[in-house]
């Protein structure tokens, strides 16, 4: 499939956005929590217009480019000429957190099985693994109002999230809020670890939770330990992963 170069088109700026956007679905595929094609992730373009990119629905993860993404507004309708389809039924959500979190630079969303699994165990997250605390530390839920396709559910899906970065949609799977795009991957990652960690404990015995405590103050440890870079000290790192598996999301 041919698609034509945009880095001539756009912006620097955009042009690096598209980049890490597309490095964000190529690294989900590689993690095993894509859904075919069937989940979004979208990033906020710089600028007061309410511009995002998201993929062009139809192509796989591991397909995406800095290219195929499509720039679209508020309400999901094509800014660029693109020749691929949009789906405005996937970007309810997406476009609902966007319009009431400012710093929501990125969103991203995943129906993974071990994410799925937790969201529909009425305990939720629980304590149980160093990755689970710093999910609790800014956890919300919003119950399943089946498949997102009714602006309806916007409201109850805002009130819902408020001021949380990571979102279990009960029934569904999980959400995160990041102000960057590395953000956003750092959060998912560490909440599809947390699930998977607690299904995997589940099947062997007795859990011991973590002191609640603990979760006091969370978020400055995590800050501390990554030496205040935040997702800034991985992603390089994942980045350089990419380029050595297939560096074509760059295009």
């Amino acid at each position: 499939m041919h698609i034509p170069s945009m880095k001539e088109v756009v912006s620097a700026e955009e042009w690096q956005l598209r980049c890490e956007l597309a490095a964000a679905y190529r690294l989900v595929a590689h993690y095993g929590w894509s859904d075919l094609v069937f989940t979004h992730i979208s990033a906020r373009l710089p600028g007061p217009e309410h511009h995002f990119l998201i993929n062009p629905y139809g192509l796989m993860f591991d397909e995406i480019t800095a290219s195929s993404l499509v720039k679209v507004d508020q309400d999901c309708n094509k800014l660029s000429n693109s020749p691929f389809p949009v789906n405005p039924a996937g970007f309810v959500i997406h476009s609902s957190i966007h319009a009431v979190r400012e710093d929501a630079g990125c969103v991203l969303h995943t129906h993974s099985r071990a994410g799925v699994a937790v969201s529909a165990q009425k305990c939720g997250v629980l304590p149980i693994s160093q990755q689970s605390t710093f999910v609790l530390g800014s956890l919300a839920y919003h119950d399943y109002e089946g498949v997102a396709l009714r602006d309806e559910e916007k409201p109850r899906l805002q009130a819902d999230l408020g001021t949380a970065n990571y979102l279990m949609l009960r029934n569904h799977g999980l959400l995160t809020v990041g102000r960057t795009i590395p953000d956003a991957f750092l959060n998912i990652y560490i909440f599809e670890n947390t699930c998977r960690i607690q299904i995997d404990a589940q099947a062997g015995g007795e859990l011991v939770m973590v002191n609640p405590q603990i979760l006091q103050g969370i978020g400055g440890v995590m800050k501390k330990a990554t030496a205040g870079q935040g997702a800034n000290l991985a992603w390089p790192a994942l980045l350089r992963k990419l380029d050595k598996l297939d560096p074509s999301y760059r295009t």
